[in-house]
């Protein structure tokens, strides 16, 4: 039988997602729950999981396209007898080489009438599926099929299967970089992998552009006004994945809540000589802790005695819902854009599993693998955008959210200290609140709070 796998909603109120990768290519057989496609969702990348055992019929959908939720993203010959009164399925033989353009009309009828996929976390279920997802399995042999222009899939990428099908195994490659190599033009089979296991990184990649490059001379006046004419106007640049959730979101958030901003510039001097005596701390040997960890910690105290700073406003309900506890978001930049997945239950952590919580959520989002759970339920947000060297700014609040904090670069500056004037390391914190959720006294105290406890960290010890 013909069974048609449609694109699952992933839980997260999506209406599309972009197909970053194929893992399998036509005619493979696939076992179930073995990882068949990655997709990016609004801001992370998931591995599907085949909820059939079966032989590839078709792939519906190319790389880099966009793929609407409930539309079909391949088809699997499950070996499983066909409905009665249905046409018999196609045979894994002839569907190894060649995808038919379209299953018969019976096949069809079948493939409609069979109950859907149940993958886990997808959603109710029509029929009894799997209960747990195997491991990664090894790479498909070859992940662009050669699929007629009916069958969805570029003519371009059907013309490109033709000259690599005698390739044994696809490049070692992460999602995020395939895109990059995709977007300049690459073909990764021509690019040597410099990393574990012959892996091809994003320096890779840009080395292989660079060396693509066309060399600049030296005379620079040697340019004709003729050859300057042929640089391009201007690039166009789609607009989709993380670039397009972030720009609704913040739209949305920009012209719903109330944005206020405040700021306060604090003498961190103290905080940053307790960082640099825990190095030799042994309980915090290997661990990252950095200002963001202190300010973390800080945000999590004083959110504690201001508790309409973590809160957000429920428009249908026309109620303020005030949370329990603190799901802390800290604003990530990736290769995909900007994400702000968030540490559960900060609140209750140490100063040392905050810092090995956020280096995790750090690595985990510049591999580009960051999980959908780890982007929802923020109740509460940091950027720091001290690590560009900025002071100060006024940054947008997560939807759902009443606050987000900025810290700033920490500087040496001459500033009064008992009496006189010393230099003093110093940082500007900038908290942007929904004037909705927060008052202007409510915000202020927030903020006072974090910036005593940054000015002085045993100061936490009255607060807790």
């Amino acid at each position: 039988m013909i069974r048609s796998f449609p694109l699952p909603d992933l839980g997260e109120g999506l209406t599309e997602s972009e197909l970053v990768a194929w893992r399998v290519a036509v005619g493979d057989r696939v076992e179930l729950n073995q990882i068949i496609a990655d997709v990016e969702t609004a801001k992370a990348v998931v591995e599907l999981p085949s909820p059939y055992a079966g032989v590839i019929t078709a792939l519906h959908a190319a790389e880099g396209e966009t793929i609407d939720v409930g539309a079909p993203l391949f088809s699997c010959d499950t070996g499983e007898a066909d409905a009665p009164g249905s046409a018999p399925a196609a045979g894994a033989a002839s569907a190894a080489h060649t995808v038919q353009a379209s299953p018969s009309p019976d096949a069809d009828a079948a493939a409609d009438a069979a109950p859907g996929p149940n993958l886990v976390g997808y959603g109710a279920a029509a029929e009894s599926g799997p209960k747990r997802r195997a491991r990664r399995g090894a790479l498909a042999a070859d992940l662009v099929p050669s699929v007629p222009e009916s069958q969805r899939v570029e003519p371009v990428v059907a013309a490109a299967a033709a000259s690599v099908t005698a390739r044994t195994e696809r490049p070692r490659s992460t999602p995020p970089v395939r895109k990059l190599a995709r977007d300049l033009g690459l073909d990764l089979e021509t690019i040597d992998g410099s990393g574990e296991r012959g892996l091809i990184t994003r320096d890779d990649v840009e080395r292989a552009a660079s060396a693509l490059a066309m060399p600049v001379p030296d005379d620079v006046s040697s340019l004709t006004a003729a050859g300057r004419a042929e640089a391009p106007a201007e690039t166009r640049i789609p607009i989709k994945g993380v670039r397009k959730h972030t720009a609704a979101a913040m739209v949305r958030s920009a012209f719903t809540a109330p944005h206020v901003t405040e700021f306060l510039t604090v003498d961190v001097t103290a905080t940053m000589e307790l960082l640099r005596g825990l190095r030799d701390d042994r309980d915090f040997a290997g661990r990252k802790v950095t200002p963001l960890t202190v300010v973390a910690k800080a945000v999590c105290i004083a959110a504690r005695r201001t508790p309409e700073i973590n809160s957000r406003w429920d428009e249908e309900a026309q109620e303020i819902v005030r949370f329990g506890g603190v799901n802390l978001g800290i604003a990530a930049a990736t290769e995909r854009g900007l994400v702000v997945p968030n540490v559960k239950a900060a609140e209750r952590m140490t100063l040392a599993e905050l810092a090995d919580a956020i280096a995790a959520l750090a690595e985990t989002a510049r591999a580009g693998r960051t999980s959908p759970a780890d982007l929802s339920g923020g109740t509460i947000s940091i950027t720091n955008i001290g690590v560009f060297g900025i002071d100060a700014g006024t940054p947008i609040l997560n939807p759902g959210e009443a606050a987000i904090l900025a810290m700033g670069a920490v500087r040496r500056q001459p500033w009064e200290y008992r009496g006189e004037i010393a230099l003093r390391e110093m940082m500007t914190l900038s908290l942007s609140f929904d004037h909705r959720l927060v008052d202007g006294a409510q915000g202020s105290r927030f903020l006072a709070d974090v910036g005593a406890i940054l000015r002085e960290p045993g100061v936490a010890l009255t607060m807790v």
